[in-house]
């Protein structure tokens, strides 16, 4: 079995066991699973996490001069975080040089996948950024401690 799917998977059934244990959310169900897959690369993370800041921030800002509640905030963040996140992995492709565009799945400095930054964003927007990066950052590192059990780590 692929080792994406597992880890998304394993990152599921552990969101939602600690969310029932602490009442806090790891940034999205999926995500957890996602950033496990990428903790070998710090950069992705950081540019995600940067993605996320950026994409709360814009939405917040955009909150203050119209009414984004509800759905309406939820399709707004992640919309935002899409294009957010395409145009960090655009700047970072530059950065890298052609050769990354054609392996851009193993390159070293991209945005983790494309919905990632809006969900992070959005519980960051709900619960706080404490509240949502502590759990997210401990619960990836332990569904890469689950994969590296199974004999199923990514590799390097």
């Amino acid at each position: 079995m692929d080792v994406q799917v597992i880890a998304i998977g394993v990152g599921l059934i552990v969101s939602l066991v600690f969310t029932e244990a602490f009442g806090l959310a790891a940034g999205g169900m999926i995500v957890p699973g996602y950033f496990a897959l990428s903790l070998n690369r710090p950069g992705c993370i950081v540019l995600t996490l940067l993605a996320a800041l950026v994409t709360f921030a814009i939405v917040r800002g955009v909150s203050h001069v119209a009414l984004v509640y509800g759905r309406r905030r939820i399709a707004l963040m992640l919309i935002t975080g899409f294009v957010v996140g395409a145009a960090l992995r655009a700047a970072a492709a530059c950065l890298q040089g052609p050769e990354a565009e054609a392996a851009h799945a193993q390159a070293w400095l991209t945005v983790v996948g494309f919905i990632i930054p809006g969900l992070i964003a959005l519980w960051i927007d709900r619960q706080g950024l404490v509240e949502t990066l502590a759990p997210l950052m401990t619960l990836s590192v332990g569904v890469r401690l689950v994969l590296v059990a199974l004999a199923m780590e990514p590799m390097l």
